[in-house]
């Protein structure tokens, strides 16, 4: 790999996902996703770089898990 290269993980191997990632990743519109983030600021699963979030891939998931429900 040259010095220059950025070498890219897949998304199952990233820490954190940026919110066009964890849209396809989770299957979430990206505008919800996003109005969804703005309402959820505090929570532990985001990662605020400036104004720009980014999910924490594996506690977002959790947090899924804990707060979705099938009828």
């Amino acid at each position: 790999m040259n010095l220059g290269e950025k070498q890219s993980l897949p998304w199952w191997q990233k820490y954190t996902l940026t919110l066009e990632e964890a849209s396809e990743y989770f299957g979430i519109n990206y505008k919800k996703l996003r109005l969804f983030c703005k309402a959820h600021a505090d929570e532990e699963f985001l990662l605020w770089n400036g104004n720009r979030a980014l999910i924490k891939r594996e506690q977002f998931e959790k947090y899924l898990d804990s707060q979705m429900t099938v009828i």
